[in-house]
């Protein structure tokens, strides 16, 4: 693995710690890139790499996200991201969480994690018994905010493109709008769902092709192959499945208007929000656009750090903030001539004391 500082994504991250327990076969990678505004805050992601130097590019990317994610949703919270190096057999073990949770307390507080990509609300649970640096955790009581992030980084995507479907196309509602929807999880199935109460016409696709399938019968859309979803003529394409996906073939892909959707790292390089732009394409920078999640989950921290209780309707008012923030980066694109990848990008900057 290249040394993390040598890196291209390498952005003068605070700190990068890479865990290896041999009693429980635990090896990740914590990476702390801001605590400018707190402590950093981002979730945790199991996943299985083909080469260690991916996990700490991957880790690298997402933890700068959350940086500017959390100072662009106005959260007092840092930003920060962990990956756990799954083998290929993807197995997950009481003893490699509870390894986990220590390395997260060893770290007094600077890092707050959370569920992301193969890690689940129980997951969570197990990590919580070794760190109170942690959140993401069920709650008990109607109308109590907490648990899995999922439901509400799916609202403020929804939001999200009924603004850009505002701002672009000039309609108030996505009736009729037909959007093409990748990733068909917890937050793209969420986000269909969603959209399909409002009457939006969906086409679906997952890497598990079956629940695609199952979805697009549940919600009257249609389903197409993974490889497919890219090209297919559409008002909204709404990546949310894994990042990287904007790159030169993939945008020259697009038979869109308009971009918008949960997946982090969307831009596979900075230049490729440029591309966007040049092609008249509307772009919800992916980091303001799905904050819902972090939103939920960092209120839920602040408020237990405080002994008090969050309910839902504080969260969600917050999350009703995401289409305002979006509307103003789109203005000021227009008014500038920056492409809105950019102008995001240096609004959160300037939140973080580096612009």
């Amino acid at each position: 693995m290249t040394a993390f500082w040598a890196e291209p994504d390498f952005d003068a991250h605070e700190q990068v710690t890479l865990v290896h327990d041999r009693s429980s076969g635990l090896t990740a990678i914590i990476a702390v890139h801001s605590t400018h505004l707190g402590p950093a805050a981002g979730g945790t992601r199991f996943w299985h790499y083909n080469d260690p130097a991916g996990a700490m590019r991957d880790c690298l990317r997402l933890s700068r996200g959350m940086s500017y994610k959390n100072a662009m949703a106005g959260l007092p919270m840092g930003g920060g991201k962990a990956v756990i190096l799954a083998d290929e057999q993807r197995i997950k073990t009481p003893e490699m969480l509870a390894a986990f949770g220590d390395a997260v307390e060893a770290l007094g507080g600077r890092y707050v994690t959370a569920e992301d990509v193969g890690i689940s609300e129980a997951d969570m649970v197990a990590v919580s018994r070794r760190t109170a640096h942690v959140s993401g955790l069920p709650v008990e009581g109607a109308g109590r905010a907490g648990g899995d992030p999922g439901p509400f980084t799916a609202h403020g995507i929804y939001l999200g493109i009924k603004a850009a479907v505002r701002h672009k196309l000039g309609k108030d509602s996505v009736a009729g709008i037909h959007l093409a929807v990748q990733g068909t999880g917890s937050v793209g199935g969420g986000v269909a769902r969603l959209l399909a109460r409002d009457g939006a016409k969906l086409t679906l696709a997952d890497i598990n092709a079956e629940r695609a399938a199952a979805l697009a019968t549940e919600l009257g859309g249609v389903a197409v192959a993974s490889d497919a979803i890219m090209a297919t003529p559409c008002d909204v394409f709404s990546p949310n499945a894994l990042g990287a996906i904007l790159d030169d073939a993939g945008i020259a892909a697009l038979d869109c208007a308009i971009v918008a959707g949960g997946a982090n790292n969307q831009l596979a390089q900075a230049q490729h929000g440029a591309a966007l732009s040049a092609r008249g394409i509307l772009y919800a920078p992916d980091y303001v656009i799905n904050a819902g999640g972090i939103i939920s989950v960092a209120t839920e921290y602040l408020a237990r750090r405080d002994r008090r209780q969050v309910e839902v309707a504080e969260v969600r008012a917050l999350i009703e903030q995401i289409p305002g923030r979006l509307e103003t980066i789109w203005q000021e694109s227009a008014a500038s001539g920056v492409s809105a990848a950019v102008v995001a990008d240096r609004m959160a900057q300037r939140l973080i004391g580096r612009g």
